[in-house]
């Protein structure tokens, strides 16, 4: 191992990322696992501090919360993994303490920003340090690295995948139910996909940007362009009574048929297209004091609405066999995997849209 390792960050510029060098992670607990990563994502949340100028000249924010590796030095307290075995590191790790509590997003259990945020380097990096191991990180059956599919179908477990099945499920989704899933980024792509495995009888999937759309529809969603007409009239042509679930996966930065920002138009458009007594499940961010979502409405027609920020670790027992059996392959919406170096390209190419998922290979 060397000393320094490659590590994509932010200087305070938004829409400007830089590929730099970073100390070599150590083991500083017993409990620690580092993880040479093979495979890391850019996703859509990378892009909410990609926009902003994130970091300073002399903090960087680095970037990356969705890696697979595998071990290569583990703590002299580590129990249960090995060097060699192949883990999925989930955006959100372990705190390693019992508590009553329930599980919760927690900022400083998480990957990417400066060193002085209290969060973990970021993930798009060569190397990672993993606090409480045993705990927080997603042994995956990978014997090497060949087979790319395979590697690329468990690496989302740590997020996106994890995210779209939530939000399946946060909705009350059950089989045969018809669902709406509003936006096709990875996210959504991810549960028009989850929905479609899980026995939904039809899915919708709302988005304007073509390639996405296609992609939807190749894996068997109904497409929706919202820039050719009011979504919700057109799945209500097709549902008349609505549909029984909704999902969100865009948030704050929604844009309208103008394509201006419209924050909450999406929720909106969940509980005008949702059928009474149906369900919306949320994995879009959104920030508070959003005033735009019609309670009387949902009140009205008894629509349950759940979400929230998911933690990979409570559904990877669901999503990893289904990936082992051959039955989940969400590696579908990888349009490319580029070297480390490519960083800076790539993220102004899914920043405009350009790129579906984007996968930084070592």
């Amino acid at each position: 191992m060397g000393s320094f390792i490659r590590a994509v960050a932010q200087f305070g510029t938004a829409l400007n990322v830089s590929v730099i060098d970073q100390p070599m992670p150590t083991l500083l607990n017993s409990t620690d696992v580092i993880v040479r990563i093979n495979a890391s994502g850019i996703c859509g949340s990378d892009l909410h501090n990609y926009r902003t100028e994130s970091g300073s000249a002399g903090l960087p924010y680095t970037h990356g919360h969705e890696a697979i590796g595998h071990v290569v030095e583990v703590g002299d307290a580590v129990q249960f993994l090995s060097v060699g075995d192949y883990v999925v590191i989930p955006d959100n790790l372990d705190n390693g303490h019992y508590t009553q509590e329930p599980d919760t997003f927690i900022p400083s259990l998480t990957f990417g920003g400066t060193n002085d945020s209290g969060s973990f380097p970021g993930l798009q990096t060569e190397y990672a340090r993993i606090p409480f191991g045993d705990n927080s990180l997603i042994p995956v059956p990978l014997s090497d690295t060949s087979n790319t599919s395979s590697v690329l179908d468990y690496l989302f477990v740590g997020d996106i995948f994890s995210t779209g099945w939530s939000g399946v499920t946060f909705s009350g989704f059950e089989p045969g139910d018809t669902v709406a899933v509003f936006g096709a980024g990875p996210v959504g792509l991810l549960a028009a996909y989850s929905a479609i495995i899980r026995g939904a009888s039809r899915v919708y999937s709302v988005d304007h940007v073509p390639d996405r759309l296609s992609l939807a529809e190749s894996i068997g969603a109904i497409p929706i362009n919202f820039n050719e007409s009011d979504p919700v009239e057109q799945i209500l042509a097709l549902e008349p009574n609505g549909v029984r679930r909704g999902v969100e996966a865009v948030g704050y930065e929604a844009i309208n048929a103008t394509g201006e920002v419209d924050a909450g138009i999406t929720l909106l458009q969940l509980l005008n297209v949702t059928a009474l007594g149906g369900g919306v499940g949320i994995v879009g961010l959104f920030n508070q004091g959003l005033q735009r979502f019609d309670i009387g409405q949902a009140f009205s027609k008894r629509v349950s609405v759940d979400g929230g920020v998911v933690l990979p670790l409570q559904v990877a027992s669901e999503l990893v066999p289904l990936i082992e059996s051959g039955v989940a392959h969400p590696s579908f919406i990888v349009s490319s995997v580029i070297d480390i170096e490519e960083a800076p390209e790539y993220y102004t190419r899914f920043n405009n849209l350009e790129e579906t998922k984007v996968v930084i290979g070592f």
